[in-house]
């Protein structure tokens, strides 16, 4: 009786205008596809150029530019870039823990406060969203910044440095807030709280469950944030022991503009220096990472693209 019931109501939606105007022909499918892949190539084909560049011979560089096959593979630009090895592990084992601590954190911190500001019966909502979002159109400036952190509290030339001044992000708390708002329903709320549960029960057993797609792409931000991060090292780090990753590779890039550029160096040292390789080089080992994370938070994408699908 119930699959009788079930064809009929098929029938009749397969009938109706709005099933036919919504209905995905097959030449259709391929053609977004088409589109898709076209546009998945159009943004791998850089990343494909800079590594196909690294393992060209500086020759061949010199010869025919930029190519995706190069002419003669040559490996010199690595060979440059881990003379000094010990200090690029070093480096990416500082980028490794700063990125880690502060991502998780980071995160940790604006979940904990957007989540009061999702939540209509806050009454203090309003005055924390304005003192976040007022940091985004004022700031005291660089010199008190600096002051604050490497006078007041004193943690230059340490690797907490690297992670305090990232832990919040106003912009990031106000998309949290948003997510948290659309996937936590007040009903649910109060039906836990009924129960007996209290506010970070709630918290920790029903939003963060459910917000699980936004905590992702805020995580994903924090680790492109701390990882892509020279500047605080730049200002504040004297230590090279205390390089990240980064900052390691910018100085590497001074270096080698130095060699290109001063009177002092030697014609023919500047004539076997693999400049364009290992600037090269240089950006496959920053960007790696960061890529290889991707996959990880690739289905926590594709779920909140399904639960905004669904609510809208």
């Amino acid at each position: 009786m119930v699959n009788a019931i079930n064809k009929k109501h098929l029938n009749v939606l397969a009938k109706s205008k709005n099933f036919e105007f919504n209905k995905v022909t097959a030449r259709s499918n391929f053609t977004i596809n088409l589109i898709f892949v076209l546009i998945c190539i159009l943004f791998l084909a850089p990343l494909i150029l800079v590594v196909m560049v690294s393992f060209s011979s500086k020759e061949s560089l010199d010869t025919y530019g930029y190519q995706f096959w190069p002419a003669a593979f040559d490996l010199k630009a690595y060979q440059y870039i881990f003379k000094y090895s010990y200090d690029l592990i070093h480096s990416y084992w500082n980028s490794i823990i700063v990125t880690s601590i502060g991502s998780i954190t980071a995160t940790s911190i604006i979940a904990l406060y957007a989540y009061p500001l999702s939540r209509s019966n806050f009454q203090h909502r309003n005055g924390f969203a304005f003192f976040a979002f007022f940091t985004t159109i004022f700031g005291g400036g660089l010199v008190p910044w600096v002051f604050v952190y490497a006078q007041l509290l004193k943690i230059n030339n340490s690797l907490l440095i690297l992670i305090i001044p990232y832990l919040v992000n106003a912009w990031w708390i106000i998309i949290m807030r948003t997510f948290m708002k659309q996937s936590v329903p007040e009903d649910l709320v109060e039906a836990a709280r009924i129960d007996g549960a209290g506010e970070f029960r709630i918290f920790f057993s029903v939003a963060l469950p459910l917000c699980k797609a936004g905590l992702a792409t805020i995580f994903l931000f924090c680790l492109v944030k701390f990882w892509n991060d020279y500047y605080l090292s730049l200002i504040f780090i004297n230590d090279h022991h205390l390089y990240t990753i980064q900052y390691y590779l910018y100085s590497m890039l001074d270096n080698i503009n130095y060699v290109l550029t001063s009177p002092n160096v030697p014609a023919e040292a500047r004539r076997n220096l693999p400049s364009e390789g290992a600037r090269m080089a240089l950006a496959v080992i920053a960007v790696g990472p960061v890529v290889f994370s991707y996959p990880f938070f690739r289905k926590f994408f594709v779920k909140g693209i399904i639960v905004g699908a669904v609510k809208g």
